[in-house]
């Protein structure tokens, strides 16, 4: 039968009892990955657990060959501190007097020293998590940039963040969430920036997660942020680009980072925060500005091509003379309302079977569905040519969208515009446009008003959201994140240039 451990169990001086418990606990003996290691220590028995695959070998070769080669004299009394100070040569070690504690930290990769006599336990993070080298996001690819990435490895994350941020008061702090899966979650915020009230209703949401496990990392995390809503507006962004992170956490914003996802959520995102993309501002101030509004546009083709045509297809009564030519010249034998939905589906199975297709053969299933799916449905009269012209308008749309969150909710509010225009026509579309408009009027993510700056009208901040401005005049920070210090940088006079000593004049 295993042993149940109290929750406070203290580490006991008796080497025997703490080895039995650890045992039971961890399921050593049977948990092949789970190792003991036992030795004696100048004549006193001890052991190292560990978790085999989590630990990084050689710093433990030092330590063990320190250990070798002690008399008794050497760390006695006070064994704690001389093993601590003088012979556990590695950089983060520190000790602890709870069991529950041991347990966690080895799960987590730490290897945890168990000396006979001794009320303590030393804790050594000699962690070396399996994972990958930082590479280029594939959704958030850009032309010219960094092409480092988040990882699945949290540490990893957090470096990738200083790197670009020498600032001292960046603060990263670990909690843990998960009963079972003891998830580690970093909050990262700059001290003197980040609104307090903020930086504190995130780690209070973080610290009330109850759930056994977040086996799905960020997007559990997520749900526990928002309050589980059934709103499908992203009210967090994600991003794997460590450049995308920085410049948030300078705006005001928090990162979460949680251990094994390659994508950090930033806390609050309002809606025109997940239309922005790294490329505008990799590129010349015109050039960025430019490619913001094609942005604007697709995603505005993306919701609003579709059920439009649908409503002048059926009621060519709205368009005035010169757009009479719009609408099918001859229907086919599915009702057009039927074809779109037929479309929308069939356009989300397409993209779910390219997720689950080797990457050999996708392109191949993209030439069956394009092709040969389309064209046999327009040519054996079942789709008017119209409508799969207008479907790819829209899905082109779509993938403009920055955001894959929001690229997913914009096909929803695409369908839900069809069906109220397929059922009530023009005050149908009316209807749901409203809806919409209302849901994102009344979405207020962590407080933040989700139009904002529109709705609460910010001029100045409109500007900067509709039009990419120069890097030398963004001074301010967004005042609707209530950052402690507003200013970035000095204001910028164009007028002032600097003086030629070295010009001389001629008489």
């Amino acid at each position: 039968m295993t042993e149940t451990m109290d929750p406070i169990h203290k580490i006991s001086k008796k080497y025997s009892e703490n080895i039995e418990i650890l045992k039971a606990q961890l399921g050593i003996g049977t948990s092949y990955d789970v190792a003991l290691r036992e030795f004696e220590i100048a004549g006193k028995k001890a052991a190292l657990i560990f978790i085999d695959g989590l630990i990084n070998d050689f710093p433990l070769v030092e330590i063990m060959q320190n250990f070798a080669c002690l008399d008794r004299e050497d760390i006695v009394p006070d064994t704690l501190h001389k093993l601590l100070d003088r012979y556990v040569t590695y950089v983060k070690a520190l000790p602890t007097d709870k069991l529950e504690d041991v347990i966690t930290k080895v799960l987590s990769g730490f290897v945890v020293l168990i000396v006979d006599g001794m009320p303590e336990a030393i804790l050594i993070e000699a962690r070396k998590y399996p994972a990958r080298g930082p590479e280029e996001p594939d959704i958030e690819r850009v032309t010219r940039g960094s092409r480092d990435g988040f990882t699945e490895t949290i540490l990893w994350n957090t470096a990738l963040i200083r790197r670009r941020l020498r600032d001292p008061k960046l603060r990263t702090e670990m909690l843990t969430a998960g009963t079972r899966s003891k998830t580690d979650i970093c909050v990262a915020y700059i001290e003197d920036i980040a609104n307090p009230d903020l930086v504190k209703k995130i780690k209070t949401r973080i610290k009330d997660i109850k759930i056994d496990g977040l086996p799905m990392a960020e997007k559990s995390v997520e749900e526990f942020l928002t309050m589980g809503s059934w709103n499908p507006l992203p009210q967090v962004r994600y991003t794997e680009r460590p450049d995308v992170a920085a410049i948030h956490l300078l705006e005001g914003h928090v990162i979460i980072i949680v251990d094994t996802s390659p994508s950090v959520i930033i806390a609050p995102a309002t809606y025109f925060h997940h239309l922005q993309h790294a490329e505008e501002y990799r590129q010349n101030v015109a050039v960025g500005a430019y490619l913001r509004w094609v942005r604007f546009i697709g995603v505005a083709v993306s919701i609003f091509v579709l059920p439009l045509w649908y409503l002048f297809a059926t009621h060519p009564q709205l368009l005035p003379a010169f757009l009479k030519f719009i609408g099918p010249s001859k229907l086919a034998k599915v009702p057009l309302i039927w074809q779109f939905i037929v479309a929308e589906i069939g356009l989300d199975m397409l993209r779910m079977s390219a997720i689950h297709t080797p990457t050999p053969l996708a392109t191949a299933l993209g030439l069956i569905a394009a092709f040969m799916l389309g064209d046999v449905a327009i040519n054996v009269g079942l789709f008017n040519s119209e409508v799969i012209l207008y479907m790819a308008i829209s899905a082109v749309g779509t993938f403009t969208t920055p955001s894959y969150e929001l690229g997913m909710v914009n096909r929803l509010f695409r369908f839900g515009l069809l069906i109220m225009t397929g059922l009530l026509g023009l005050p149908g579309f009316l209807a749901g446009l409203a809806g919409i408009f209302l849901l994102m009027v009344f979405t207020k993510p962590f407080g933040i008003p989700y139009l904002w700056p529109l709705i609460p009208l910010n001029l100045k901040a409109l500007k900067a959201v509709l039009l990419r401005s120069p890097v030398p005049l963004e001074n301010t920070r967004p005042s609707v994140l209530k950052p402690q210090d507003r200013s970035r940088q000095p204001a910028f006079n164009p007028a002032r240039k600097p003086v030629n000593r070295t010009r001389r004049t001629r008489k």
